[in-house]
């Protein structure tokens, strides 16, 4: 809580009177910023982070405010500083890139929380904030292993959450179909979409039937692609809905309604009640951040007996039967 110091108070009541003024003043000025790399106008994770900031600003009545960044460490150190020197409560640094420079900060800034999405970290007021993508990946690899022969796997740069993911759907389809192939490349940009969509046309050109991005903004280029060489080559929506790119080749959407999940942790913090203890993650069994829906107007839908056989799967994986990361 950012208070005003006096060097004088008067005892007593006045002195009462004022911390409670200064408590309602802090309320009043409840303030959270957003750091991210890129902008927030693409689709995909900066996106996600700006709509979850939008959504505390309209619950919680929060004064809010981002910067977009470039992939530079001391800008990210630089940000975290202006944001906490002004008294800033929350500060969400959207990506595991920024999980060092808040470590950094929070040292100088004991009354600020820093947010990390996508990181596991736990150390004192830098908290992460992460979403199981590994989960609905094993979803998705159950799928390809059950409607192609192989697939293809294209992530903007090789940082653990993206390699969690793809282990995950690497999981879901060898433990459906051992010997199922899978191939896997890194483009090192979250935003080059002609990389990302020469990354798909080789893998498309080496056969695979499946193509799945998790690239934020370069994932466009994917699936341009896919629906390009036809709807043989299929495909699922990774964080946005991108059925009017590719309707007839995405056979399903992983949605991560990032904004429920970063408000149900930012009001513990406002209101002091349920100040996380730990990294904070949330999987299918938080249907009100993360969901997996079908498409019922790709060019050949997930059949029945295999949507039936994945709500087996997904109930195994939210009671803890099924390790969605093991080996």
């Amino acid at each position: 809580m950012i208070v005003n110091r006096r060097q004088i108070l008067a005892a007593g009541g006045a002195l009462a009177t004022a911390t409670l003024i200064g408590r309602a003043h802090a309320a009043a000025e409840f303030k959270m910023g957003l750091l991210v790399t890129g902008s927030v106008a693409e689709n995909g994770w900066n996106r996600l982070a700006y709509d979850a900031l939008m959504t505390v600003k309209k619950k919680l009545g929060a004064k809010v405010s981002y910067v977009e960044l470039q992939q530079d460490p001391a800008s990210f150190e630089s940000a975290f500083r202006d944001y906490a020197s002004q008294g800033y409560q929350v500060i969400l640094g959207n990506g595991f890139e920024f999980q060092d420079a808040a470590v950094t900060v929070a040292k100088d800034y004991p009354d600020s929380y820093f947010l990390i999405s996508s990181s596991s970290i736990h150390q004192g007021k830098v908290i992460g904030i992460n979403l199981d993508s590994s989960q609905p990946f094993y979803l998705m690899g159950v799928i390809a292993a059950k409607m192609g022969k192989s697939a293809g796997l294209i992530g903007g740069m090789q940082i653990p959450p993206i390699s969690q993911a793809f282990g995950g759907f690497r999981n879901g389809a060898l433990t459906t179909k051992p010997g199922f192939g899978i191939g896997r490349v890194y483009i090192g940009s979250f935003e080059n979409e002609v990389a990302a969509k020469e990354a798909a046309i080789s893998m498309i050109k080496q056969g695979v039937d499946f193509i799945v991005p998790d690239a934020d903004a370069a994932s466009l280029g994917v699936y341009l692609a896919v629906h390009e060489a036809g709807p043989q080559i299929k495909t699922f929506s990774v964080y946005t809905d991108y059925s009017k790119v590719a309707g007839k080749n995405i056979l399903g959407t992983y949605i991560a309604d990032y904004g429920a999940g970063i408000v149900r942790v930012v009001t513990g913090i406002k209101n002091g009640t349920s100040i996380p203890h730990s990294n904070v993650t949330f999987g299918l069994g938080d249907p009100d951040v993360i969901r997996f829906t079908y498409n019922d107007n790709a060019a050949t839908p997930v059949p029945q007996d295999v949507r039936k056989y994945v709500d087996e799967v997904k109930s195994k994986i939210i009671a803890g039967q099924i390790k969605t990361m093991a080996g």
